[in-house]
């Protein structure tokens, strides 16, 4: 047996060697075709995984509602009427809703992206500072690198404490200046620092979030004089709560707590992630479909290349494959040696497209562990399953490839081959 797979496997590696220009030049597009599936399907992977380390800073299911003003009149209210949310507003909600986990209000000084002159010692900086409650981070994430983030009790006692962000600290203190104990001037107003943090995630709004300043939302409206009113909500979506509903029903409820007409389109903004989400999902499918389907196009073309030389290897055959069909080998013993050659070229050359594929991959994703700048492009990569499936794709097209060729080979007559030979 052992003999025999040593002779079929010499006159597999023959099937090369016979004419390996040929051999080489056909088996080059097949090589190329998985070569490209490789590395177009990584690339986007890369970009997915870029895009979503950048979003990591907001949460899936995360939600944000605001108020503006009416457009329809409504219960003896002009259009144009200002809205505004309160502290009651937000327990109404959070004791009506049915398709939210967390409701958090937040405020900020000068209103969104405002920013306010913050000062400590001789150093001072620009910041945004926002009043927030003691669940904010599970509405927003970070990682609190020293100290602690807000917590109820600094809430229930109207502390004058604050968290602050990774560039606040940078900004404001010197290089291996403890934060933590220490105070900063808000319009007037000392907090003492109890924690630090960093954003999650590495886009736009991640930057920003660094520098940026939290204090208890309570300390906030006695301090600056809001007193209970809320600049916008911060909210989690249900798990297993559609967001486009989420979003409807909150907005409704809003317009109803503010007597705002049902209809009214401009009064109640809002945005969630999901939505985001579902977006970059979506176009980073069709980003791999389109990948497999341009790949597949160029492995087809390849194949078509190993059809091409097997047929002329057929026709210089002849005189073998009649003797063969002489000494009694079967039409299917026929069949296999023919597709079994064309299975070898095809997976030979698919092979070396794969490992080149992969190994670029590799060294593109070493590159950027090392440090390297690619933008929002991280980890190039390309699963097991994806492998697989390019591999079935290559093992059909390789059995379709050697169907012709064995047909022409077994339209060979024993008779007339010796003499065409002969």
């Amino acid at each position: 047996m052992m003999g025999l797979d040593r002779d079929r496997l010499i006159e597999l590696v023959q099937v090369v060697v016979r004419n390996p220009l040929r051999a080489f030049l056909s088996a080059l597009g097949v090589g190329w075709g998985l070569f490209m599936i490789i590395i177009t399907v990584g690339a986007a992977r890369g970009l997915e995984n870029g895009v979503k380390a950048d979003m990591g800073n907001d949460v899936a299911n995360s939600m944000f509602a605001w108020t503006m003003s009416t457009s329809i009149p409504y219960k003896g209210y002009q259009r144009g009427r200002g809205l505004e949310l309160d502290i009651d507003d937000v327990r109404w909600l959070e004791a009506n809703t049915q398709h939210l986990d967390l409701v958090c209000p937040e405020i900020q000084l000068g209103g969104w992206q405002g920013t306010n002159n913050v000062i400590h010692g001789k150093q001072s900086g620009a910041f945004d500072v926002s009043g927030a409650i003691a669940q904010y981070q599970k509405a927003k994430p970070m990682n609190i690198t020293s100290g602690r983030f807000l917590n109820q009790a600094d809430l229930d006692a109207v502390r004058k404490v604050c968290v602050i962000g990774s560039r606040v600290q940078d900004i404001l203190f010197e290089f291996g200046e403890n934060p933590l104990g220490e105070t900063v001037q808000i319009q007037g107003v000392l907090f003492r620092v109890v924690g630090v943090y960093t954003p999650k995630g590495n886009d736009e709004d991640a930057q920003n979030e660094a520098e940026s300043i939290y204090i208890p939302f309570t300390t906030f409206g006695k301090a600056f004089n809001t007193r209970d009113r809320v600049g916008w909500l911060s909210m989690l979506i249900k798990d297993g709560v559609d967001a486009e509903e989420a979003e409807e029903a909150t907005k409704q409820l809003i317009k109803s707590r503010l007597s705002v007409h049902p209809d009214d389109p401009r009064a109640i903004g809002c945005w969630t992630m999901a939505e985001e989400f579902q977006k970059a999902e979506l176009l980073f499918s069709g980003m791999r479909l389109i990948s497999l389907l341009f790949g597949s196009l160029a492995l087809l073309a390849g194949v078509i290349g190993i059809t091409n030389i097997m047929l002329i290897s057929i026709k210089e055959r002849t005189k073998e494959l009649g003797i063969r069909r002489s000494l009694g080998a079967t039409p299917v013993r026929i069949l296999c040696q023919i597709i079994g050659e064309t299975l070898f070229l095809t997976f030979l050359a698919g092979l070396c497209g794969l490992v080149l594929g992969v190994g670029l991959l590799e060294a593109v994703d070493g590159y950027l562990e090392g440090g390297g700048d690619a933008g929002v492009f991280r980890h190039p990569e390309i699963d097991f399953g994806t492998v697989l499936t390019v591999l079935c794709i290559l093992l059909g097209m390789a059995i379709f490839a050697g169907i012709l060729p064995a047909i022409r080979a077994l339209a060979i007559k024993p008779v007339e081959a010796l003499r065409a030979e002969g």
